[in-house]
């Protein structure tokens, strides 16, 4: 048996997967917004010859991959990286 001191703990343990839970938000859900924005911007000068809707697509999936992560500080990095990784290599 575990026992768990800290009630917070606790509560993130027994929580629904899914769930939305600002408090455990890291970066204000605008801000990811636009730096989703911007990663569309640069991937769309390094490849220039997509199309925009392309390159969003590729970003949207990588950042659906993400969608219950906690701590959002580094999500349009990774998103970045995957649908840069999508861009280069697409699967057919």
């Amino acid at each position: 048996m575990i026992r768990v001191a800290d009630t917070s703990v606790l509560a993130c343990l027994t929580r629904a997967e899914g769930e939305v839970h600002p408090e455990h938000m890291t970066r204000e859900l605008a801000d990811e917004g636009q730096a989703l924005s911007d990663v569309v911007d640069r991937l769309e000068g390094r490849f220039p010859s997509r199309d925009r809707s392309e390159i969003e697509r590729a970003v949207a999936d990588a950042h659906s991959h993400f969608a219950r992560a906690k701590v959002r500080d580094f999500v349009p990095v990774l998103v970045e990286r995957e649908a840069r990784a999508r861009l280069e290599h697409p699967i057919p």
